[in-house]
């Protein structure tokens, strides 16, 4: 990690108290669900879909579902909370992810929501053949430990040091994984720092910004558009987002 990304500060007071309009982002999901299903569907393969810091399957279960209405075979964490990477946490994680491919006979789409995504991309590092593609959501895979409002947080629910890196687990987090991997992320996140989830440019990874609040991720209609876009790819024929036509007015160029 370069000492720019280890000196990034957190987002400001301002925008942690912005964080309350991931429950108007939610209305917009429920709203836009219309428009929504315009989005492509999918081929059915599985989708596992890992959820932020203290956050459990419930968080994710308006994104889930819709990825279910799309058509794919989707599954959440089974973990209950996720209060960090405690003992056991990372072998249910990989007896999953091994369970989902074995079932459907094909690799599993990855989806990680802030420490979830981190999560999603070390299993990809770990076990890339049985991974189609890794898509995080606000996760702060480049940047140092403290460079969130979340890092107390997460000290104290997992009983480890935000800065303590499991080399077991996949590596360095900064790593780009060796699978087709997308970064989404928003400027106006208040709980990561955004330069810190963004994803290095090449031909099989990507970042995409959104508008977006952290804690609505998950449900904000431009990131679960984004997300079908994405998953909707045929295997092994992965393409970079197109932000061109009606997109560009809602995904902002991100090397602005």
């Amino acid at each position: 990690m370069s000492v720019a990304a280890e000196r990034l500060r957190p987002p400001s007071k301002t925008l942690m108290f912005l964080e309350g309009r991931a429950l108007s982002e939610l209305g917009a999901f429920l709203g836009a669900l219309p428009l929504l299903s315009l989005a492509p569907r999918g081929d059915g393969h599985s989708v596992l879909v890992l959820p932020g810091l203290v956050a459990s399957d419930a968080s994710t279960r308006p994104l889930r579902s819709f990825l279910k209405n799309r058509g794919y075979a989707v599954s959440g964490w089974r973990q209950g909370r996720n209060l960090g990477l405690r003992p056991g946490v990372q072998h249910a994680m990989t007896d999953l992810l091994q369970e989902l491919n074995d079932a459907h006979g094909r690799k599993v789409s990855l989806i990680g929501w802030s420490l979830g995504g981190l999560y999603a991309r070390q299993l990809a590092k770990m076990m890339p053949e049985r991974v189609r593609q890794v898509i995080t959501l606000g996760s702060p895979f480049a940047a140092g430990p403290k460079a969130t409002n979340a890092w107390r947080v997460y000290e104290m629910a997992s009983g480890r040091r935000a800065d303590q890196e499991d080399a077991r687990f996949g590596g360095s987090l900064s790593g780009t994984p060796p699978v087709p991997t997308t970064a989404i992320f928003s400027r106006t996140d208040g709980i990561c720092a955004w330069q810190g989830c963004m994803e290095k440019t090449s031909a099989t990874s990507e970042s995409i910004e959104v508008e977006s609040s952290h804690c609505g991720m998950g449900h904000h209609p431009a990131v679960v558009y984004a997300v079908a876009d994405r998953l909707a790819q045929p295997e092994g024929q992965w393409k970079p987002f197109d932000r061109g036509g009606w997109r560009s007015l809602i995904y902002p160029d991100p090397s602005r």
